[in-house]
């Protein structure tokens, strides 16, 4: 009972670590894929790695993908609630950089983009990349399944 809550323990916190961002010269993942590689050997790792990947885009039943995880690392979905990233409350059809009590990077602030479907793709793909200065260390998801049941999810908060 010990192993297997130390695992679930050790699961989370790598889970955790790596919405944080990761070196750009490391190729985007998400925690979900990853741990399951780690933990896995041989031939297996490849297998278990593209399991994890298609179900990261596996949404529980208020529509939250699994994947929303990495957000909710930084994000709340709260209106007004800020945390190390701003509320994602509403953010759909936004302009960026204008959460009320939220300190946003001047290259968020002046970049004059509006969270729509593409602009909101693109930035998840790599949001440094989208908006050079941005404060969001996250490297970035590049699988456009989990992008896209992301992007859907944030479209329902209000």
């Amino acid at each position: 009972m010990r192993i297997i809550g130390k695992t679930v323990i050790a699961l989370v916190l790598v889970a955790g670590l790596s919405a944080c961002g990761s070196p750009a010269d490391k190729p985007a993942g998400d925690a979900a894929s990853e741990a399951p590689a780690m933990a896995a050997s041989g031939d297996a790792a490849p297998a278990a790695a593209a399991a994890a990947t298609s179900e990261a885009a596996v949404a529980d039943a208020g529509g939250k993908p699994a994947i929303f995880t990495q957000c909710a690392a930084c994000h709340s979905t709260e209106k007004g609630k800020n945390m190390v990233g701003p509320s994602l409350a509403g953010v759909f059809g936004r302009k960026a950089g204008t959460v009320e009590g939220y300190a946003y990077s001047d290259a968020n602030k002046n970049s004059g983009l509006t969270w729509d479907e593409a602009t909101l793709d693109e930035y998840l793909t790599a949001p440094m990349k989208k908006v050079p200065g941005t404060k969001m260390t996250f490297a970035g998801l590049s699988d456009a399944a989990a992008r896209k049941a992301v992007i859907d999810y944030l479209k329902t908060l209000k």
